[in-house]
């Protein structure tokens, strides 16, 4: 059974016991999660039930595994002949969530 959700403005694509990296939620590691915007749902079928845009009372819950950071983007800002420089970092912060259930 598959699914595809949208969390912090992007989708993904889960089934039961994958673990996927999303924008940093809210909780504690061993919290359960509750995605509640699914946008298509196939089981082992083949049959498809895509929503316009959300199915209803369909959900995907999952268990929070921690949180992680991703890699160093590096911000360098730089005008010419005026010797303005400035170099900044950033480390976005992500949850680890590994998927227990898709619920229709």
């Amino acid at each position: 059974m598959n699914a595809i959700i949208r969390t912090g403005g992007k989708q993904y694509r889960v089934s039961p016991g994958h673990t996927i990296k999303v924008e940093k939620l809210v909780g504690n590691v061993g919290d359960t999660v509750e995605f509640g915007e699914v946008l298509m749902v196939s089981d082992e079928d083949g049959k498809v039930n895509i929503g316009s845009p959300l199915i209803q009372n369909a959900r995907v819950r999952g268990k929070i595994l921690g949180e992680v950071k991703g890699e160093k983007i590096t911000v360098f800002k730089f005008k010419r002949r005026k010797g303005y420089r400035r170099k900044t970092g950033h480390r976005q912060k992500y949850t680890s969530v590994e998927i227990n259930e898709i619920e229709i």
